[in-house]
């Protein structure tokens, strides 16, 4: 059975770093593109970030170009992500996805092609 489990949340400061962990059991990671989501308090979730099965492209969203960074390890099963400057307008619940696609190229603007999501982890920056 397909699941992922996201880990790595917490309290930061601004301007701080965190990096998140998305690690998947029941099939083989490569085989599936992987996307980051988030969802703030009162508002639709959105994407993040996404990358393929090889790990050779990715996307952003605006709002975290030049901060955040996806990457994979399917050896280990696990995908990260990696936050760096962090701002208070970063809390939400952050969420792993996985499609089941063998794809040179990944997009965020869909959630519903995504058929498979960890619980969440939260992420709360605050002084």
């Amino acid at each position: 059975q397909l699941q992922l489990v996201e880990s790595g949340g917490g309290l930061v400061q601004p301007g701080g770093p965190l990096m998140l962990s998305c690690v998947a059991s029941g099939f083989t990671l490569d085989k599936y593109v992987i996307g980051w989501f988030r969802q703030a308090p009162g508002k639709e979730r959105e994407g993040v970030a996404c990358i393929t099965n090889s790990g050779g492209s990715t996307t952003y969203a605006d709002s975290v170009k030049g901060r955040f960074t996806i990457s994979r390890d399917n050896a280990k099963n696990t995908v990260y992500l990696q936050m760096n400057s962090l701002e208070p307008e970063d809390t939400a619940i952050y969420y792993c996805a996985a499609d089941q696609v063998f794809s040179d190229a990944c997009g965020i603007n869909w959630l519903g092609m995504y058929e498979s999501w960890g619980q969440g982890t939260q992420v709360t920056v605050s002084s």
